[in-house]
């Protein structure tokens, strides 16, 4: 349908061809693909079960589900998991969230514990052993007072439990050589996070299964390690960002040489565990996917030299080798995340969709495509943004008016946005909004420079970012400037507090478990994330002062746009009293304000219920305060101090 036979309506109240509950129900979390032979294995959220997480199998064509409820594959190692299975052979071991303990799963029987049942310890990043009966995993062990002890175990078949490594705050990919023979695996500390700097350890594996002593392969100080993999023939590769960027290393000849040197990020950060951007086929050539200005490619590595791999994805997420296949978690501006296979040993590898988040997708015109844009921000710095106008097959912009812009902050902070199809953003776009989902200083997939213009600047970065975005629309008519508004989660809810209460340029906000107090995320958080501040703000004692200069809670005097509020009470990593004492500061003074807390939730929503109220709370928080048309029959959500 073309324009002219579109009907024109005040852009933010388009009646809209996708619905909260499209949202909740139509995109099924998938990750944590991986092959067994030729069999293939993945994680997919269940919203509709409460957020649960199960482990399927796709075999000979046909897919089956191996851990139906009550079993939810997840660890919480780190509070955010990953790394919850492992299988070989046929068999699977996995960690059921409910309990933290290890389950194997044999052919035709059902899943059994093999480890002890103590609760507070936790498993993650698990490797299977096979020539010695046991798994190598990563232990959290919460049991005695004071900070949860980590370290890295192996836990027999017998259910006996012995450590292998211990002495670091953290570990991580603890991966054993081809042979048996050698083990690897990353160790960091106190105050930093593995972003910042981590290091690459190698030890014998003695024939009783203790470990010799280990010696440092790379890292320490600015560096950080990602990945380490075996080649085939029993070469250790990694990833480092010792040139600024995150590339290919091997080590060969006692000596670690750039594999494949290149402006590009071939990791991510390690929020969680089991990330996976490269692998080898059976010839040792690599394949791999990397980051260039916010967009996945993915190529064959050979003697230095990357050969493109044709493929319709601009973000890869992971990706696993075996033999001649490949899969790959990946997703595009008009493809929804997604699985799918590459027969790499054909002439042209074609991508084999084999699971779809979402089965069925709306009509393309309903659907907006985004423009990635670079745009001018504070003291000469250059923003990173995807923006999505506004798109409805049956609607257009009413004669002279502008649609309202959301500018979405990611979390982390050291995130990244995507272009991929999420219908969380098209069902904004739908109604006649704009996106700008910002890239901004500190965010992963524009090199360590790029990331470390957040040290010591968050809640100042990355909000000028999103200042200088919203104006930079504005000014090119692509936004209404008196309808501007900033949404966030987590430390993008930081973000967009920060943005509301030191800036006078969007007009609304809605946080999401978003941080308000600096030194109360300090005082609550979780052993991972306890020092971040130190490398965000500043270490102790310089950290007092910026704490209380940046917190929006100290300076609710300076905030007079209204605000919605969204969390769970079961979080750990923001805890609720963030949320309700800046919304209690808010209705003290007489500002519109609206609280929506979510039990049985903790730090991002599972429940197909609580996607549906937020969104639809959220969308009639934005019309009431900003005096947009209310659609018949729109769920009400109770508003504070708004007449």
């Amino acid at each position: 349908m073309t324009t002219a036979s579109k009907t024109g309506a005040v852009c933010g109240a388009w009646p809209a061809a996708i619905s909260a509950a499209m949202v909740a129900a139509g995109a099924i979390p998938l990750s944590a693909a991986s092959l067994d032979g030729a069999d293939l294995l993945w994680l997919e959220g269940r919203a509709q079960e409460g957020g649960r997480t199960t482990l399927l199998r796709r075999r000979a064509g046909h897919t089956e589900e191996l851990t139906p409820a009550p079993f939810n594959v997840r660890s919480r190692v780190h509070e955010y998991g990953g790394g919850a299975y492992v299988a070989q052979g046929g068999r699977v071991w996995f960690s059921h969230g409910a309990d933290n303990r290890l389950y194997l799963i044999e052919p035709g029987a059902a899943p059994r514990p093999v480890s002890a049942p103590d609760s507070a310890r936790r498993f993650a990043d698990l490797v299977r052993d096979a020539q010695r009966s046991r798994l190598i995993a990563i232990c959290e062990d919460h049991g005695a007072p004071g900070p949860c002890q980590n370290r890295i175990v192996a836990i027999g078949d017998d259910g006996r439990e012995t450590t292998l490594v211990e002495g670091h705050d953290f570990f991580s990919s603890a991966r054993l050589s081809p042979d048996g023979r050698q083990l690897a695996w990353l160790s960091w500390d106190h105050p930093r996070m593995p972003w910042e700097g981590s290091e690459l350890w190698l030890a014998e594996v003695k024939p009783d299964g203790s470990l010799g002593a280990p010696r440092l392969v790379a890292g320490a100080g600015q560096e950080s390690i990602c990945q380490p993999e075996w080649s085939p023939a029993g070469v250790l590769h990694f990833v480092s960002d010792r040139s600024g960027w995150w590339n290919l290393y091997r080590l060969h000849g006692g000596q670690c040489e750039p594999v494949c040197p290149r402006t590009a990020e071939f990791a991510t950060p390690h929020w969680t565990f089991g990330n996976s951007m490269y692998g080898f086929r059976a010839n040792g050539e690599i394949v791999c996917t990397y980051i260039e200005k916010g967009v996945s490619r993915l190529a064959a590595l050979r003697d230095g030299q990357l050969r493109a791999l044709a493929n319709p994805y601009q973000e890869i997420r992971e990706l696993r080798v075996h033999g001649d296949q490949a899969v790959l978690l990946a997703g595009a501006p008009t493809i929804a995340a997604e699985l799918a296979t590459l027969d790499l040993a054909a002439a042209a590898p074609a991508a084999q969709v084999l699971v779809r988040s979402i089965s069925a997708l709306p009509d393309l015109a309903d659907l907006s495509v985004p423009e990635p844009l670079s745009y001018p921000s504070v003291n000469g710095r250059i923003a990173h943004a995807f923006y999505y106008p506004p798109a409805n097959a049956r609607y257009c912009a009413a004669p002279g008016s502008k649609p309202p812009l959301i500018v979405i902050g990611h979390g982390g902070p050291t995130g990244m946005a995507t272009s991929t199809l999420k219908l969380a953003t098209q069902y904004w776009t739908n109604r006649g909004f704009a996106v700008l989902d910002v890239n901004y200083g500190g965010s992963t997939g524009f090199g360590r420079a790029y990331r470390d213009l957040l040290r010591g600047q968050w809640g100042v970065v990355d909000v000028e970012d999103c200042v200088a975005g919203a104006r930079y629309l504005a000014t090119r008519g692509l936004a209404d400037p008196e309808r501007l508004i900033i949404r966030g989660s987590s430390a993008g809810g930081l973000t967009t507090l920060c943005a509301l209460t030191f800036h006078d340029v969007f007009k609304a906000g809605a946080s999401y478990y978003g941080v308000s107090d600096l030194q109360g995320l300090d005082d609550d958080s979780h052993k991972f994330e306890s020092h971040y501040n130190a490398y965000l703000i500043a270490p102790p004692p310089e950290a007092a002062g910026l704490y209380r200069l940046r917190s929006p809670i100290h300076h609710t005097e300076l905030l007079a746009r209204p605000m919605i509020f969204f969390q769970g009470l079961d979080d750990k990593v923001v805890p609720p009293q963030q949320s309700e004492a800046m919304a209690a500061a808010l209705r003290a003074r007489g500002l519109p304000v609206a609280y929506v807390a979510l039990e049985g939730e903790g730090h991002g929503f599972r429940k197909a219920e609580s996607i549906v109220r937020t969104l639809e709370a959220e969308l009639y928080f934005y019309q009431r305060v900003l005096a947009l048309p209310l659609p018949p029959g729109a769920p009400p959500v109770a508003i504070d101090n708004l007449a």
